[in-house]
C-alpha cells in the first residue's frame, strides 16, 4: 500500500471532522473487520469416520459501542455450534464488527434503528463467508448461514430485554432458521 493509499482511507478522527457533504450521509462504514474469532474441532479426527449429519445451532447478537460522538462500533457476534450425537463437531465464536458512522442530520431516536438492524445487515455476508470458510478449513462442508432479518431479530431483543431477560443472544429464528439442518445445507 502507498503512502497515498493509507491517507485516503478514513479513521475515526476523520469521521469526527466530515466534511459538508459527508454530514448529509445516512451511514458511512469506514471498514469492517474481525474483532475476535474462535475456531473448535474438538473430535477431529475420530468425528470424520461417521456419515451422520452434524445438527448445527446458530445464535446472532447484535452490539454497538461508541467511539466518539457519532462513530460507533457494531459487532455482529455469531455463535455456531454442530453436534453429532453428544460429541462436539465444530464450535465457531465470530465478533465481526465495522466503525461506522451515522450522519450528522439523522435524528437521535433513528440511530439505535441504524445501528441494530441496517449496519449488521451490511456486515452479515462477510461474516457468513467467514463461517463457510472456517467449517470448510475444519474439515466439513462450508456452512452457509440462512439470511437474517435484522429488523425482527432487533424486536425480540428489545422484548427479551422489556421483559425481564437480558437478551444477550438470539437465535437465528428471524429467517428461516439454521438450527438442526446438516453442516452445508443452510
Amino acid at each position: 500500500m502507498t503512502d497515498e493509499q493509507s491517507a485516503a482511507e478514513p479513521t475515526a478522527s476523520d469521521a469526527t471532522t466530515a466534511s459538508p457533504e459527508a454530514a448529509d450521509v445516512r451511514l458511512m462504514i469506514h471498514r469492517h473487520y474481525i474483532k475476535d474469532l474462535s475456531v473448535e474441532n474438538p473430535n477431529a479426527p475420530t468425528i470424520f469416520t461417521t456419515r451422520e449429519q452434524p445438527k448445527v445451532q446458530v445464535q446472532l447478537d447484535v452490539r454497538a459501542n461508541r467511539v466518539v460522538e457519532r462513530v460507533f462500533e457494531v459487532i455482529l457476534a455469531i455463535k455456531v455450534e454442530a453436534k453429532i450425537e453428544d460429541n462436539t463437531a465444530f464450535l465457531i465464536e465470530l465478533d465481526f464488527a465495522a466503525l461506522s458512522k451515522v450522519g450528522d442530520k439523522v435524528a437521535e431516536e433513528e440511530v439505535e434503528g441504524i445501528l441494530a438492524i441496517e449496519v449488521p445487515q451490511l456486515l452479515f455476508p462477510f461474516a457468513r463467508n467467514i463461517v463457510a470458510d472456517v467449517t470448510r478449513d475444519g474439515g466439513f462442508p462450508p456452512l452457509l448461514i440462512n439470511p437474517v432479518d435484522f429488523r425482527v431479530l432487533h424486536g425480540r431483543k428489545a422484548e427479551a430485554q422489556a421483559g425481564g431477560s437480558d437478551g444477550a443472544e438470539a437465535k437465528d429464528e428471524a429467517g428461516p432458521t439454521a438450527e438442526d439442518e446438516p453442516a452445508g445445507t443452510a
